[in-house]
Formats: C-alpha cells, sequence, structure tokens
C-alpha cells in the first residue's frame, strides 16, 4: 500500500493546520500547474534560513518577558508600591502562564500545525504587554503578566520542534540554536531599552515582536514532517521542496519521511505500558531532565534580578552592567551556534555545565567572605569585583551549552508517536522549576547571597554528572535516524 492510500485512511477525522499550507507559496504553484509552467513557484521560493528568521521573533518575545523585570524593578515598585514579595511574585507569573501554555503547547501544535500554533501564542503576548503598559494596580500587572507567559509557553515548545522539523540534517544544530540566541537578543533589548524607557513605554515595545510575527507567519511554510504525519502528502511535499529549493532532490528525504511515518500510525494512541520501552522512556527521561536541569543552575533568578545582584555586590551603575551582561550573552550564545554542529552537543554539554560549576562557585565565596569584611578594607573591594566576574563567567557557559542545546536536543530525540504529549510534559518541567526559581530568589538573595550561589553550584554540579552517564550524541543524524537508535 501505498503513503498516499495508507493516508487516505481515516480522512474524515483529518486535522487541518490553522494557517493552511495553501499560502502564497502554494497558489503560487496551482498557479504554474494552471500555466503550464513552474517559473511562479520558483521565483517564489523560501529558503529554510529566512523561515528560522521569522519564527525566532517568538523567542526574542520570549527573552523580552524574561529580561523585562529586571531593569523595571525599582520603578514599579515605587510607582505602584509593591513590596519585594508582590514584585517577585509579577517576575514569577509569567512562569505560572507558562506552565498552562507549557501542558496545552504539544496537542495544539499537533492539532493546528506549528504555524496556527505560533498565530495563536502572539495574540495573548500583545494583550499582556497592553495591560502591563497601562497598569494602575498589580492586578493589571499580574494578569498582562500571566497572559505573557501563556503565550511564551506555547513558543518554547513549538519554535524549536518546528525549526528541528524544517532544518536539513548538517544545519539542524545551528538553525536549533537560533532559538536561545534569539531568547539572548530578547533579554539584552529589554536591558538596554531599560536604560533609556519608562516601565510603561518598555511594555509597549514588548508588543512589536508579535506584531511582526502574526503577518511573517503567512509567508512561511507549514512542517513537511508535521504535514506528512497529518497525510497531507502533496502539501508535505510542495512544504519540503520550498524549503530545500526548487533545484534540490528532495526525494531521499521525502521517502524517509514517508517510511517515518508509515511506521507510527498517527491514529494509535500512546498507552502507558509503552512507556517500558525504552525507545520512549529514555528520551522522555534525557528531555525533562535537562530542561529542569537547565532551570534548576538558578539562570533565571540571575537573570530575572541581575540589577539587584550587582548592588549587593556593590556596583552602583548595576543597569549598565546588567546590560554588559546581557551583550555578553548573545556573542556567547552566537559562538555556540556556530560550534554545535562542528563540536557536538554533548561536548558542549559538558564543557557548559563545568565552567557554570566553577563559576558560582567563586560567587558564592566572593559573597561569603565578603559578608565577614569590614567594608573599608581591601577584601571587601576585591571581593565585590568577584561576584561580577562569576556571574558573567556563568551566563558565558550557560550560553555555550545549557542555555541553547537542552530545547534542541528536547525537539531532537523525542518520538514522534509522543512527541506532542512528552514535548508538553518537558516544556512544563521546565518553566515549574523556572518559576519555583524565580519566586524563591529575591527571598533567598536576602537570607542570604552565598548560600543562594552554593545551592545553584551544586545543580550544576549534578547537571555535569547527568550529561556525562546519559545525554546521547545527536550530531550528523537525521530524527528518524535519532529515533531508531532508542529501539
Amino acid at each position: 500500500m501505498s503513503f498516499r492510500e495508507e493516508s487516505d485512511d481515516g480522512r474524515g477525522d483529518l486535522r487541518k493546520p490553522f494557517l493552511h499550507t495553501g499560502s502564497w507559496y502554494r497558489m503560487g504553484s496551482r498557479q504554474s500547474s494552471m500555466m503550464g509552467s513552474s517559473q511562479a513557484i520558483r521565483d517564489s521560493s523560501i529558503s529554510v534560513v529566512a523561515c528560522v528568521l521569522i519564527v525566532a521573533l517568538g523567542p526574542i518575545q520570549f527573552g523580552f518577558t524574561a529580561g523585562y523585570s529586571s531593569p523595571t524593578q525599582n520603578a514599579i515598585s515605587k510607582d505602584l508600591g509593591l513590596t519585594v514579595s508582590e514584585f517577585s511574585l509579577f517576575g514569577s507569573l509569567s512562569n505560572v502562564g507558562a506552565m498552562v501554555g507549557a501542558i496545552c503547547s504539544g496537542q495544539i501544535a499537533d492539532y493546528i500545525g506549528r504555524k496556527g500554533s505560533l498565530m495563536i501564542a502572539a495574540i495573548p503576548n500583545i494583550i499582556g504587554w497592553l495591560a502591563i503598559s497601562f497598569a494602575r494596580d498589580a492586578s493589571f500587572l499580574y494578569m498582562g503578566r500571566l497572559l505573557e507567559g501563556f503565550g511564551v509557553g506555547i513558543i518554547s515548545y513549538t519554535v524549536p520542534v518546528y525549526i528541528a522539523e524544517i532544518a536539513p540534517q548538517n544545519m539542524r544544530g545551528a538553525l536549533g540554536s537560533v532559538n536561545q540566541l534569539s531568547v539572548t537578543i530578547g533579554i539584552m533589548l529589554a536591558y538596554l531599552l531599560g536604560l533609556f524607557c519608562s516601565w510603561r513605554v518598555l511594555a509597549v515595545l514588548g508588543i512589536l515582536p508579535c506584531l511582526i510575527l502574526i503577518p511573517g507567519l503567512f509567508f512561511i511554510p507549514e512542517s513537511p514532517r508535521w504535514l506528512a504525519k497529518m497525510g497531507m502528502t502533496d502539501d508535505f511535499e510542495v512544504s519540503l521542496q520550498v524549503l530545500r529549493g526548487f533545484d534540490a532532490d528532495i526525494s531521499l528525504e521525502v521517502n524517509e519521511i514517508k517510511r517515518s511515518v508509515a511506521s507510527t500510525s498517527r491514529r494509535t494512541t500512546i498507552r502507558f505500558g509503552d512507556f517500558k520501552q525504552k525507545r520512549y522512556w529514555f528520551p522522555l527521561m534525557v528531555g525533562i531532565g535537562l530542561l529542569m536541569l537547565q532551570q534548576l543552575t538558578g539562570v533565571n533568578g540571575v537573570l530575572f534580578y541581575t540589577t539587584s545582584i550587582f548592588e549587593s555586590a556593590g556596583i552602583s551603575s548595576s543597569n549598565i552592567a546588567t546590560f554588559a551582561v546581557g551583550a555578553i550573552q548573545v556573542v556567547a550564545t552566537a559562538v555556540a551556534t556556530w560550534l554545535v554542529d562542528k563540536t557536538g552537543r554533548r561536548l558542549l554539554l559538558i564543557i557548559s555545565s563545568s565552567g557554570m560549576t566553577i563559576s558560582l562557585l567563586l560567587v558564592a565565596v566572593s559573597f561569603f567572605i565578603k559578608d565577614h569584611a569590614s567594608d573599608d578594607s581591601s577584601i571587601y573591594s576585591i571581593f565585590s569585583i568577584l561576584p561580577v566576574v562569576g556571574v558573567v563567567l556563568m551566563i558565558i557557559s550557560f550560553s555555550l551549552g545549557l542555555g541553547p542545546i537542552p530545547w534542541l536536543i528536547m525537539s531532537e530525540i523525542l518520538p514522534v508517536k509522543i512527541k506532542g504529549l512528552a514535548g508538553s510534559v518537558a516544556t512544563l518541567g521546565n518553566w515549574l522549576v523556572g518559576w519555583a526559581i524565580t519566586m524563591s530568589t529575591p527571598l533567598l538573595l536576602s537570607w542570604s547571597d552565598g548560600g543562594t550561589f552554593t545551592f545553584f553550584t551544586i545543580m550544576c554540579a549534578f547537571t555535569l554528572v547527568f550529561v556525562a552517564l546519559w545525554v546521547p550524541e545527536t550530531k550528523g543524524k537525521t530524527l528518524e535516524e535519532i529515533q531508531f537508535s532508542f529501539r
């Protein structure tokens, strides 16, 4: 039985993409067929890099949300009379919203497609930023932050999955890392604009990435692997041809995807007993473990409250130092994007977690010593600078591996049969731990700076062990080859 015949069975329950593949390039294909010429669709070819750059607006929105609370903490607290615990709640509510978004993300992306999922994610982000910009009390701040978080939760799952599914094998690592690179650009923009804009204006500027993303989605193809899974054979081949270029021979890739889809019936539901098989439990454990450990290292707590941390270290120009950290993070993530397809995923993760362990240990020791030194001593001056050095080294180390690669590996290793459910669980785990870290970091810092960073150091050391023992190398393999390796 052919792929097309298999796909026609049960066509009545076939789910259609929210933003159908019949957009501008699909219409061009029909016109060219009617005219007996392929010139129209050839002229409309869009490269995979352009598609990645358009969906990267989602992670930029993600990063802007993450970075917003750091430069605005003092101004918002003063204008609206928020206590430390109330602002901590505001900062962490994006994680609560993201948890709800994460629960829905896999099912939404499976049901209406990757593009439709991103469209749905953009709308609450826009409404959330407007609510914050016009807030007169804490209730509007909280509502806006929750809405932002919901959209970001969907984006955080959908974008890396979409990129992994459209990227060619030899570029998947670099293009997948663009997701985290975009997050760091969003964080840096929030830090930079926060130096010059009031917190209300900064919230209005936060709308821009999603306002550009929405029309951009109409100019890119749907994921060919999702279309194949849904049985849309013609759309699947057109989408893949658009992504690879109209002079490219896609027959081998088409056949490989068809075989993969044929071996995994889309109508077969996952059963609890299936998780006893290594092909399911192992990639799920690795995906969830990496994404939860990424947050347990404390990076969100550091990024959300960088300004406060630098003030505790005695840095007077804390907002400028915060922006410098954001800029360094962008550069380091760009380096990781360049390296990931050359060195592999595992090596970068090991280097990253080792560097974070050493950096955070330096910060913890510095705070402990500074707390016991007199304010006018040379030791106090020296150990006021070392926490800043340690935080910068931590951000560089994080950006080289633990920032981009957990999301990349999650999108690569999860089997097609459980990708929606497992991806939602992994993303939920990431945001749940992120919420706990974000909520508790200001309170922990007020209790003990050194104690807080000691905990983060231990988590980084555990991450190093986890990577060394269980994380597989996926460099140079197709998604289908990665799935087969777990059987």
